[in-house]
């Protein structure tokens, strides 16, 4: 008879519960294990590379769910915007979040295209040229 892997092992758990609860104790419960058990492996470097890259993973996990809403939340301000019927305030804060979103994302543009200039400068071997 074939041997069946484990689910996960007990730190990969931990790492999982430490990433749902609010507290160690309460991650630690979750997974059966001792506090003191869970604060010690947090004392490892591997333990924490490992923590620090799930908790990396859940944070551009919860980008992308953002990302995927933007144009519901661009909906909504619109909408507000253009509501003759919605308080003058809502509609200051929607266009005050639109500029304010557009205005970024005009100053984001310009860093990629200034980063990309240096680059393609560094790859031909240019200096770098001040503005």
């Amino acid at each position: 008879m074939a041997k069946t892997a484990p689910r996960s092992s007990v730190k990969e758990r931990a790492l999982e519960a430490l990433l749902e609860h609010t507290t160690r104790e309460k991650a630690a419960a979750a997974i059966g294990v001792h506090p003191t058990t869970l604060w010690r492996w947090l004392k490892n470097p591997d333990f924490q590379q490992a923590l620090r890259e799930a908790r990396r993973e859940a944070f551009w996990q919860s980008v992308g769910r953002l990302q995927q809403a933007s144009p519901m939340a661009v909906e909504t301000l619109l909408a507000i915007l253009t509501d003759p019927e919605a308080p003058a305030g809502g509609r200051v804060r929607a266009a005050q979040a639109i500029l304010d979103r557009a205005h970024k994302s005009f100053a984001l543009e310009d860093l990629e295209v200034r980063i990309a200039q240096l680059e393609q400068r560094q790859r031909d071997g240019e200096p770098a040229k001040e503005n």
